[in-house]
């Protein structure tokens, strides 16, 4: 498909009704973190062991819940957006997805020379459509559906992992593992967890001579870069709690946090890579496997990565001085296909339309706030408040997305 394909089925599609432009959020969720999360990886064994993983008896999530009022659920007009506020307070969405959950993040010092990263989260309370504290969780992801959450609780690594009932606030199930866990995301479906192991707290940081949050001083508190403790990864059944750990060795190239994901069909767990080709995928037995045709040009750094239909890859920056844009390409070929405005893509609302941070033109590259942008067209629809502080400056938020 070129551009002029592409622009032709955009207009069409708007002229023939299509809702009004909203604000928005991804199809997949995060480290980037989320969703697309990591950076290095270089060899990788595959010596697949039996995981102790137990479901201790702890009453399902209660059927009648179907019934009851979804806040994340479609709604008349299908942007949810609040540009005044930031962090947001009230529920975001707009197409297929909406911000599930955010965090804040602070050093707390250890010794003199050692600090550890925690997160703030806010996640969203289905009941009141609001984001609530949870200083519980020291990680979290929230599933498809947006009714159940997976939370580790602090201290990492932790040696279980709780689903959290998003209406009741309340931990339903835990599954034990034999061995600590510090990230934990969900399958495309929501049917798998993959949870990565280590040996240590990825999150520890060390003085170092740098001034990376702005405040004129060069104290900062920094990761041990080329030290990872990383073992692995689990891949565990939502439902029964069973599934199996694979070792993934050869850790000389990670950063401290590398976190596993599902790929975009959920049949294989990848890792980002700091060189060349930028991802490894793995089968659940922790085999190394070739990428998937579809996701050739997926990279680790673009969140959003593949479309909801598997016809464009979000890219890039592509923008100027003058104005902000990412490119989107095809996805087979790497060939760029167009441009849409944005600073950096992070999810897709829809085959259409992706939530992008993106900055006034002129303005601090840091001074940012969730858009919903949308192929074909230059509107750029705020959905929230600008964030502020540099980029290493402690109380900027992060946004978790999740399909809803």
């Amino acid at each position: 498909m070129n551009a002029d394909e592409l622009l032709r089925d955009s207009l069409h599609e708007q002229a023939a009704g299509q809702p009004p432009l909203g604000p928005g959020f991804a199809e997949r969720v995060l480290t980037v973190r989320r969703r697309r999360r990591t950076r290095a990886l270089a060899c990788a064994a595959a010596a697949t062991a039996a995981v102790v993983a137990i479901a201790v008896a702890v009453p399902l999530l209660a059927a009648d819940r179907d019934h009851v009022h979804v806040s994340s659920g479609t709604h008349p007009h299908d942007i949810l957006a609040h540009p005044d506020q930031t962090p947001p307070r009230n529920l975001i969405a707009a197409g297929n997805v909406a911000l599930a959950a955010y965090y804040t993040w602070s050093n707390v010092k250890q010794t003199d020379d050692r600090a550890v990263t925690l997160r703030d989260y806010r996640l969203l309370d289905q009941k009141s459509g609001t984001y609530v504290e949870s200083p519980e969780w020291s990680f979290l992801d929230v599933a498809p559906g947006m009714r159940t959450a997976a939370v580790l609780e602090k201290d990492l690594p932790a040696r279980r992992i709780g689903l959290l009932d998003l209406f009741t606030g309340k931990v339903e199930r835990w599954i034990a593992l034999d061995r600590g866990v510090a990230s934990v995301a969900f399958s495309p479906d929501g049917g798998k967890l993959v949870a990565t192991t280590y040996d240590e707290n990825p999150d520890l940081r060390y003085r170092a001579d740098y001034d990376s949050d702005g405040d004129g001083e060069k104290n900062d508190w920094m990761p041990q870069m080329g030290q990872s403790s990383r073992t692995g990864f689990y891949v565990l059944d939502v439902n029964s709690g069973k599934g199996s750990w694979s070792e993934v060795t050869d850790v000389d190239e990670l950063n401290t946090r590398q976190d596993f994901a599902f790929s975009h069909d959920g049949k294989l767990v990848y890792s980002g890579l700091s060189t060349e080709p930028h991802m490894q995928y793995y089968d659940f037995a922790g085999k190394k496997v070739a990428r998937p045709a579809d996701e050739a040009y997926v990279h680790w750094a673009n969140a959003a990565g593949l479309s909801p239909d598997g016809r464009l890859v979000a890219g890039g920056f592509a923008g100027d001085d003058k104005q902000t844009a990412s490119v989107l390409l095809d996805p087979h070929t790497g060939e760029a296909v167009t441009k849409v405005r944005g600073q950096q893509l992070l999810a897709w609302a829809d085959d259409k339309r992706l939530i992008a941070w993106d900055i006034t033109p002129g303005s601090n590259e840091f001074h940012n706030r969730l858009v919903l942008v949308t192929i074909g067209s230059d509107k750029v629809v705020p959905l929230s408040g600008f964030r502020k502080g540099n980029d290493g400056a402690a109380g900027r938020w992060t946004p978790i997305f999740a399909e809803r």
